[in-house]
């Protein structure tokens, strides 16, 4: 790892207080392919090499993306578990596999929900706005995120931006979504020119956010890692990644996911934030 074990123990000491910071790996996404990067994973294979250096680096969740056979984004139930014991080989139970359920533009809402309880794998995100859906409606949002919590799926709720999070709001005040310890990400800049993001765009989540849930953010460009270490400040925590970014925090092209890993570590250990376990993740989350 970047940080020395003795460099993470002081900071832990000094900042006994301190949320231990989650750092999630994000490392293709659903569209990058090895054209656009020679290290981006999108086999079972180079995903597990890709987690079990990203591990190493300071990374305890992978959020994991699967590919067809032509390398197009699936959601196909049996690719996702040959991934996930592929990659388990490789990290043992000291990361915590996160599978997505995006759309792509592929799927549509049932076929998401259904591949989720299909699986049932041990953390999921869901983007709030794919699913919540005229064909599905409130009840069918309450019976699917009702059964996740029942089966202790650790659940990252995607946000694009504060309508989404005001949406999200109302769900649980309403009790369409029951108490349960939903892990939130604020997704900073999505939708700006040349998809960039900048530390500012955090202050109107910040601002809206009035629950008690935990939060990470995810953020394009190179700006990435300054949106990483505004997010410790506050108490956030971070995914880094080609999904994402392919940029070092001073332009460079990054030669791997790694790279965006060790930058965030470095952030959040220069704050005052411990790292968290995968252990830590499944305690705080009560996932399976």
């Amino acid at each position: 790892m970047t940080a020395s074990p003795a460099l993470q123990a002081s900071a832990a000491t000094a900042s006994p207080w301190a949320d231990p910071l989650i750092v999630t790996v994000a490392p293709n996404g659903a569209y990058k392919q090895p054209a656009d990067h020679p290290a981006v994973p999108i086999t079972p294979a180079t995903l597990a090499t890709t987690a079990k250096a990203c591990l190493d680096a300071g990374a305890a969740m992978l959020h994991m993306h699967i590919r067809d056979a032509q390398g197009r984004h699936s959601l196909d139930v049996e690719g996702y578990r040959e991934a996930q014991r592929v990659v388990r080989q490789a990290v043992g139970d000291a990361m915590v596999i996160q599978i997505t359920s995006e759309a792509a533009g592929v799927y549509q809402a049932p076929a998401q929900i259904a591949m989720v309880e299909a699986l049932q794998p041990e953390a999921v995100s869901i983007g709030l706005r794919e699913v919540d859906k005229p064909e599905i409606g409130e009840a069918g949002l309450q019976r699917f995120f009702t059964g996740l919590a029942r089966h202790r799926t650790m659940v990252q709720v995607i946000l694009y931006d504060v309508p989404d999070l005001h949406r999200w709001q109302a769900l649980r005040a309403s009790g369409v979504v029951p108490d349960a310890p939903w892990f939130l990400l604020f997704v900073l800049g999505r939708y700006s020119a040349g998809q960039t993001s900048s530390p500012r765009d955090l202050l109107p989540f910040l601002n809206a956010h009035e629950g008690t849930e935990p939060w990470a953010v995810c953020a394009f460009g190179a700006a990435e890692n300054a949106c990483v270490a505004a997010a410790a400040v506050f108490g956030g925590h971070a995914r880094v990644g080609f999904e994402n970014n392919l940029l070092c925090k001073d332009g460079s092209r990054a030669p791997d996911n790694t790279a965006l890993v060790h930058q965030a570590v470095e952030a959040g250990i220069a704050l005052g934030r411990p790292l968290a376990t995968a252990a830590d993740i499944r305690q705080r989350f009560g996932a399976a």
